[in-house]
This record gives C-alpha cells, structure tokens and sequence, in this order.
C-alpha cells in the first residue's frame, strides 16, 4: 500500500455450507455495504476480495467470493481482515466520523493547549471512546465522545478539543472511614 489510510470493513469468518459460501463479520452500518464499495484488500493490501452478499443471517454476512469455489477454500479465508482505502468510502453525515479518521488527530484544551493525541476509538457497549495518548507521556486516557468531554472535532485543521474529567476527591471511597468498598444495596 502507498501509505493512503485504510479502514477495516470486516473479517472472513466460518465456511458456509459446500459451495464456497463464507460468513463475514461486518463493521458497516449496513451490513450488505461490505459489498457496496467493489474489492476489498487483505491487511498487507496484497490480497484482493470481490464479495457478493448472498443474504444476512443472525451470525453475519453469508457471501460469495470470486474465485471460491468449495469449502475447502473458503475455509482458508476464516480470519482475512478486509479493508478498503478511505479515500473509497462516502464523505461521513453531519455530526459522524470515520474512526480512522479520528485517529491521529491532536487533541487540544478549550484554550488550544495540547493535551495529546487521539490513538484509539472504542465501544466497549456504552458508547464511543476516544483513547488519547497523553503529550509527552505513554499514558492514555478514555473519554466518553460526548459532551461535555469532547466539544469539537475539526478533521480538517487536524484537531479534537477535549474536557478531560477531572476525579472530584470528594468521590473517593478511600476518604471515607465508613465505606467497606464494596457497594451496598438499601
């Protein structure tokens, strides 16, 4: 690959039945979208994969590739990363972002201070999370993507400003002579 960015669409799973059907695990929107944006590359971008969604199922995506014919081969794609180069993808709506393009942006105060740099999104089941590498340090920091911590996010001058939470001392159980540290139902 030329260095472009690229983004990870979804991985080849089980074999699926006898004729080179193949479950995929999606990471787009809408599931049948991994076929939407035409071949689609291994990791190292060496392999390229044309998929046909055959039908969505409860476990995934059960599609064709050109050129698998049988089990057998489909079996040797379980585990393939798929990616496509962002510059394929559709401009994101209003208010959305790509992570990848997220990912690397500077994360600055609300004054323009830096604060570090954004290395990570996740979900981990309650909402987005920008991991932010802290300046000058190994460190990161997750903060929820909402407000109040994140107030505005300017892909095209490169940056995110960020409210990193401050813990209130008042919160921690270990001032308290009272608590047991564990919680109490009432």
């Amino acid at each position: 690959m030329t260095g472009a960015r690229r983004v990870l669409l979804g991985r080849f799973g089980a074999a699926h039945g006898l004729k080179g059907e193949v479950l995929v695990h999606t990471f787009t929107a809408d599931p049948h979208d991994i076929a939407a944006y035409g071949p689609l590359t291994d990791a190292a971008g060496l392999a390229s994969y044309a998929v046909k969604v055959v039908r969505v199922s409860d476990k995934g995506v059960v599609a064709r590739v050109a050129g698998v014919a049988d089990r057998t081969a489909a079996e040797k794609l379980r585990g393939v990363e798929l990616w496509i180069d962002r510059d394929r993808l559709p401009a994101a709506d209003e208010g959305e972002f790509y992570h990848a393009d997220l990912i690397g942006l500077k994360a600055v105060s609300p004054t323009g201070d830096p604060v570090g740099e954004v290395v990570g999104v996740h979900n981990y089941g309650a909402g987005d999370l920008l991991e932010v590498r802290l300046s000058g340090q190994k460190r990161t920091e997750l903060l929820p993507f909402a407000d109040p911590f994140v107030g505005e996010v300017d892909i095209a001058a490169g940056r995110v400003v960020v409210v990193m939470p401050v813990a209130d001392p008042e919160d921690d159980p270990a001032d308290d002579p009272d608590a047991s540290g564990s919680p109490t139902l009432t």
